[in-house]
């Protein structure tokens, strides 16, 4: 810092001055953005290439090495197939921006990180435990499912909560749970919609949900009575890793459930095609047709029927993409029964043994349980 024009300074006959601190770079609008700014220029000139698809991720070939780096606010991960060159970055970062480097990733930003024969296995387990032990629910009797089957919640009935600080805490907490745990998904989503006048009963369900996360403390990796819409829910896969996965209720009303599958088939495509783009960034393009599976016939004849008849004709334009994506060979459909659609635990409660069933078939594990 120094002292402002005018002002006398060190050396002279005056006290010395100190400077007040009005607002902190930190504290800049601007701030996050020149950071940023200077932080991608300095990777662009090293070589690197800024992704279109996620922004924060840069990418860098050369020969036979690969390197990515991703960074979050100023929190950096780094991954390669070549060590010397992770070394030689860091290095140069450190110069420019004076890098604490952590090692081989344990922990970051709230994931932990364990590594296997089998490959890389993502949880958060210490962020689970803290949920419970904040709630004081850490000697509850867990449950086998985060909902209970045909729970109808409305935000008009029971008592309202004094204080709806904690639920809306709780909540926030188990939506970056959700970061992990598909599980989870459908159930906090649905409590996440009373956040302005949670009532017990919400309160209750969400208790319910922390029961559940106990059961599975290591774990890894229908329509709303109030605005008639229904939930849209995907995931998918690469390989056999589940990658991406969604649970959200729809902006319109549907007049049908062909229409609202319709609606969440437009939703999967959109996230296919981002992580097709993401793929190829990382200089891994998927050349062969993605295939997408719905278990209702009529919304995969919407899909496939350009003409389709005059009951589809009031659906948005955006929604009928995926059309476009069936032309062009990016997405093949395929019809799937009911009891084998994954997605359904993204949109309704199941009962205990399906749930079960459908986890298994995602692939989900508990890195903490006895092998």
């Amino acid at each position: 810092m120094q002292l402002p024009p005018g002002h006398h300074g060190e050396g002279e006959s005056v006290p010395r001055a100190a400077c007040r601190l009005h607002k902190s770079i930190y504290g800049l609008k601007q701030a996050s953005r020149q950071w940023f700014a200077k932080f991608s220029s300095t990777l662009l000139s090293l070589g690197f290439i800024q992704s279109q698809s996620d922004h924060s991720l840069f990418i860098k070939h050369y020969a036979s090495f690969f390197i990515a780096l991703i960074v979050y606010v100023d929190d950096i991960l780094i991954a390669s197939n070549n060590i010397s060159e992770v070394q030689l970055l860091t290095n140069i970062l450190d110069n420019k921006f004076k890098l604490k480097n952590l090692g081989p990733v344990k922990y970051f930003l709230g994931l932990e990180v364990a590594r296997s024969s089998k490959g890389i296995t993502i949880c958060q387990h210490q962020y689970a435990l803290h949920i419970l032990q904040d709630a004081g629910l850490t000697g509850c009797k867990p449950k086998s499912t985060p909902m209970e089957v045909n729970l109808k919640l409305s935000s008009q009935d029971g008592d309202l909560l004094s204080d709806p600080t904690p639920y809306r805490r709780l909540i926030g907490r188990l939506l970056n749970l959700t970061i992990t745990r598909p599980d989870l998904s459908f159930a906090v989503n649905h409590l996440s919609q009373f956040m302005a006048h949670p009532r017990v009963p919400h309160l209750q369900a969400a208790y319910r949900i922390l029961a559940y996360v106990k059961a599975t403390i290591g774990q890894d990796w229908a329509s709303c009575p109030d605005s008639r819409r229904f939930v849209s829910g995907f995931c998918v896969f690469l390989g056999a890793s589940l990658i991406s996965w969604k649970s959200k209720k729809q902006h319109t009303v549907s007049r049908s459930s062909a229409e609202a599958e319709y609606r969440s088939m437009a939703n999967a495509s959109c996230e296919i095609l981002w992580l097709l783009q993401l793929l190829k960034d990382f200089s891994f393009p998927h050349s062969s047709t993605t295939h997408l599976f719905c278990d209702n016939q009529s919304a995969l004849h919407i899909a496939d029927n350009p003409v389709f008849h005059e009951h589809t004709k009031h659906i948005e334009i955006d929604c009928h993409f995926v059309r476009d994506c069936i032309l062009h060979g990016q997405i093949k459909t395929f019809h799937i029964a009911s009891p084998h659609q994954l997605a359904d635990m993204m949109t309704k409660a199941l009962h205990s043994r399906h749930f079960s069933e459908l986890l298994s078939k995602m692939g989900i594990i508990n890195i903490y349980s006895p092998s």
